[in-house]
């Protein structure tokens, strides 16, 4: 920054919260899609404060990542989109256990982060933490929320199904940790879902632009790369501290649509910004190399969709 911008100690233009949604439709269309995508957006947010105090809480994880299954191609840290290794139904896993949970199959940033740690994504060995220290109870499962483009899908298949899963572990209230662009309206439309049938929830996210369009009871926005919505990678302290600010939120927003943003930056240089999804950025080469890329994909999660059924249980 120079003149008087800089005298002033004024932020770089660039560093404030990327525009997803302008971004990814210029993003698509540049690849040859059409008409724009039309992301869920709601006047009114529905809001249910705890019934108790939150150590006295059941509290369930609500996630976008999948369970990792070595018969998918590459799934590790830094793999490309991988289209087979998605899920389509929702499902549950014990609380008590490690589980292998990957994101490869989402849009997370792979320019600025690479998924080498599933603290990031995955908060739940914190979750457990934060229940031995006798800060929250933590339910008997957590659950996978399916990444659906069509708000139908989500709104009467997998919103119901989250929400008799959270009921028949008796939850209080849920933490839903999303990870793609897609990934942050299906948490948001699921918060939303669960709150109107008394289940008090916060998102935590790195895409505020899309969850305060959906428009949500409770966020916890962290200006971090996509696939980093529960803090820093091989960061304790990072992400400790996202998580117990999510906390934080869920047991004191005073009204919907209370979002607060995590003091925490990425690093010291905003130009990481710059670079999601910016055809701007993008020679032609490239964004045809993209679109096929993205279309093999495509094909291939399609096929394993109808051969299987894909249900991750």
């Amino acid at each position: 920054m120079s003149g008087a911008g800089a005298d002033l100690g004024f932020a770089a233009d660039h560093d404030a919260p990327i525009p997803y949604l302008p971004r990814v439709r210029d993003y698509y269309q540049a690849l040859g899609y059409g008409a724009a995508y039309r992301w869920a957006h709601y006047a009114e947010v529905p809001f249910h404060p705890l019934g108790k105090p939150l150590a006295e809480c059941r509290v369930a994880l609500i996630t976008t990542a999948a369970p990792y299954r070595p018969d998918r191609g590459d799934q590790g840290p830094g793999a490309p989109y991988n289209g087979a290794a998605k899920f389509y139904q929702v499902y549950s896993g014990d609380t008590a256990v490690d589980h292998d949970l990957r994101i490869s199959h989402v849009a997370y940033d792979r320019a600025h982060t690479s998924a080498e740690d599933s603290g990031t994504w995955f908060p739940l060995p914190r979750l457990r933490a934060k229940a031995a220290d006798g800060r929250i109870r933590l339910t008997r499962h957590f659950h996978g929320a399916p990444t659906n483009r069509s708000q139908r899908t989500t709104l009467d298949q997998d919103c119901p199904e989250l929400l008799a899963r959270c009921r028949a572990d008796e939850a209080d209230a849920a933490i839903l940790v999303p990870n793609c662009p897609v990934c942050h309206q299906t948490v948001s439309l699921a918060a939303r879902y669960l709150e109107t049938h008394g289940v008090p929830t916060v998102v935590m996210g790195c895409a505020k632009d899309i969850v305060e369009h959906v428009g949500v009871p409770r966020f916890l926005f962290s200006d971090f790369p996509l696939g980093n919505s529960a803090g820093r990678p091989c960061d304790p302290a990072s992400q400790s501290l996202t998580l117990e600010l999510a906390l934080k939120v869920l047991e004191a927003a005073p009204a919907a649509r209370t979002t607060v943003q995590s003091p925490l930056r990425w690093s010291g240089d905003p130009s990481w910004k710059l670079d999601y999804c910016n055809v701007d950025r993008l020679p032609a080469d490239e964004i045809s190399r993209r679109r096929a890329e993205f279309d093999r994909e495509k094909a291939a999660a399609r096929t394993l969709r109808d051969r299987t059924g894909d249900g991750a249980g």
